[in-house]
Formats: C-alpha cells, sequence, structure tokens
C-alpha cells in the first residue's frame, strides 16, 4: 500500500502539481487581517450650542486625516507602534490641539511638552516631560524608549538627549497660537481677580492614539502641551505609564486625556487594563469603570482597544475629539455623543 500511494502522488504531480511542496511545519497560523484604531484630539468644555460649524467641520477634518494615517500603516502590515506614531505626529502639528503647535502657555509664558509611547509587546516604554524645542515630543519619546535604558527623560536631560538623536528642533516660539496665549491672558487676568483657577477647561487638551497591529500587537502613544498657565516644571498624566498612557498585548492599550492629576492618582491607564485582566471585563465595561467610577464628573476621557482589537471610547466631558476604525470598514469621527461614519481620505493625500 505504501508503495501505491507513492506512485499515485507522483503520477498526480506530473500532470500539473509540479510546483507543490510539502513540509513537515503546515501553515497553520496564517497572517493576521485583524487591525484597530483609536485616537483622541482632547476631552473637556467643548460646547456644541456655541462651536460653529466651520469649527466643528475643521475638526472632524483633521481627526478624519490623522485615523486615516493610522489605518493605512495597520493596513499595510505596518506595526502598531508606528502607526500610534504618525497618527501622534500629525496632530502635533495641528495647531487646532494642544499639543506641539498650539500647545497652550505656561504661566511664565513659555510651552514645555510632555509625551510618552509603550509597546504591548514586551512592555517598554519611553516618556520626556518638560521639553521646549523638540517639534515633535513623541518622536523623542520613542528615542528614549528604543536608545535608552530609561523610561522618562525631563527637561534640560531631555533636550539632551534630543540633541544627541538628532531629532528635529524649533524655538520654543514656534508653538505660539493667538488662540492659546489669548487663553494665557484670560488665565491670567482671572487669577488677579481673585477667580477660581480650578475650573475643569484649564485642565484639557492632549492628543493620544492607541492602536491593534495583524501582528497581535498592541501600543499607545499621548502627547500634550499641559495645561494653560501651569507652574514651573508641572508635570501631568500623558508622559506616566499607567496613568495617562498604558500597553500590554495580555489586556489593551489606553490614552488618556483630561485632569492629569485625577488620572495620575488614579492610575487611570493601568486600572483599565487591570479590570480587563483580572475582573474579565470587556474594554467598554473597563472604560466606563474608571471614566465614570474613579474619576469625578468632567475630568476626561480614555479611548481604549483591547487585544482582540475591540474600541471603547469613554468620556465624562461635554466632548471629546475622536475617531475610530478596524479591519471590517470601521471609520468614525465624533466630538459629542454621537459618532459619524466618514469616509477614508485615501492615498490621494
Amino acid at each position: 500500500m505504501p508503495l501505491l500511494l507513492a506512485s499515485l502522488v507522483a503520477i498526480l504531480c506530473s500532470s500539473g502539481c509540479a510546483g507543490l511542496q510539502y513540509s513537515s511545519t503546515p501553515n497553520s497560523n496564517p497572517p493576521r487581517r485583524t487591525f484597530s484604531i483609536a485616537i483622541h484630539g482632547g476631552a473637556g468644555v467643548i460646547d456644541q450650542a456655541t462651536t460653529t460649524p466651520e469649527e466643528r467641520d475643521a475638526f472632524l477634518d483633521s481627526l478624519r486625516t490623522a485615523l486615516d494615517l493610522g489605518r493605512e500603516e495597520l493596513a499595510k502590515g505596518g506595526t502598531a507602534l508606528d502607526a500610534c506614531e504618525i497618527v501622534v505626529r500629525f496632530l502635533e502639528d495641528d495647531p487646532q490641539f494642544n499639543a506641539g503647535k498650539g500647545a497652550v502657555f505656561t504661566e511664565a509664558g513659555t510651552h514645555e511638552l510632555d509625551a510618552s509611547i509603550m509597546d504591548g509587546s514586551n512592555l517598554k516604554a519611553g516618556a520626556v516631560a518638560g521639553v521646549r524645542t523638540v517639534r515633535h515630543p513623541i518622536a523623542l519619546a520613542r528615542a528614549v524608549m528604543e536608545k535608552t535604558r530609561h523610561i522618562m527623560l525631563t527637561g534640560e536631560g531631555a533636550e539632551r538627549f534630543a540633541s544627541e538623536v538628532g531629532v528635529e528642533r524649533v524655538e520654543n516660539s514656534w508653538f505660539d497660537t493667538p488662540k492659546r496665549l489669548e487663553s494665557l491672558q484670560k488665565e491670567l487676568e482671572k487669577r488677579r481677580s481673585g477667580a477660581s483657577v480650578d475650573a475643569p477647561s484649564h485642565y484639557r487638551g492632549t492628543v493620544g492614539a492607541v492602536a491593534l497591529d495583524t501582528h497581535g500587537n498592541l501600543a499607545a502613544a499621548t502627547s500634550t502641551g499641559g495645561m494653560t498657565a501651569k507652574k514651573w516644571g508641572r508635570v501631568g498624566d500623558s508622559p506616566i505609564i499607567g496613568a495617562g498612557t498604558y500597553a500590554n498585548n495580555k489586556t489593551c492599550a489606553v490614552s488618556g486625556t483630561g485632569t492629569g492629576e485625577q488620572f495620575i492618582r488614579h492610575t487611570i491607564a493601568k486600572s483599565i487594563a487591570a479590570n480587563i485582566e483580572f475582573r474579565n471585563m470587556t474594554a467598554q465595561q473597563a472604560a466606563e469603570a474608571a471614566v465614570h467610577g474613579l474619576l469625578d464628573p468632567d475630568d476626561g476621557g480614555v479611548i481604549v482597544v483591547d487585544r482582540v482589537g475591540r474600541i471603547a471610547m469613554v468620556f465624562n466631558t461635554a466632548g471629546m475629539f475622536r475617531a475610530a476604525a478596524d479591519h471590517h470598514g470601521r471609520f468614525e469621527v465624533g466630538i459629542w455623543n454621537q459618532l459619524t461614519q466618514a469616509q477614508p481620505v485615501g492615498s490621494s493625500r
């Protein structure tokens, strides 16, 4: 019988199967096609009644473009890390958001920028805080992760490292915008008049991205200009792993936006991951438990992608600039309660 079977195989192959290859390790694990990405541009006092249609559309167009950049990277097999960095770099250059160009002013009238990035496949992370001349803080944060033994560099040390690795530099004034200067002046006037400085609007403004790639890896990235009129050297949650950023292939990737001090107190990003891992919550349930159960009302929001690609975008503020896409064709953008199905920008950009 073995001779008969061998003869039959030889005959079949000579009849058109000459290219057939036999392997002792058959391909039982074909390449994944699953990917998901979510992005945010900050949460806070975004009044739907006073926002003009032109302002709304400008924000949505930017979110749509940023989302499409990340989606294209993932669709072609790129890494979650690259997709997150690409999105955040784009948003850092958009003056509508409080990260990079358009960052808020400190009390002293300057800009101090924070960012972090995390690789869920190995828990490596990089962060920078208080940088003043780095055009893309997220790029410097990734360099910290990949080119040093450290996780966070701050202030002058981060600036010196930026010179060492050759990331793009700009004058601190490059981040200026009239809108942010006006916000600073209003805030300082409130302080001079004795008005409260703890209104939620003073804490808003961050950009971020979370992604699952076709290789099954998760990543998260967050970047911010901080809070208007912040004190010297203030650091919020955005560069703190476990507070504003977290990624772990076992659970999820998270990026937060809002009252940084609150996100730090409650280690919001890690709490979401812990709820998924130890309480068997879905991404949506875990995000809601953190945002509505740990944070105070109007503190902010989060975006989450779990290890199988499910997306959650939860906030307890008037709105959150956000968008999401996946391999099923989902492509949505939104600011307030409802998300809107949109068309990808496409490769003609």
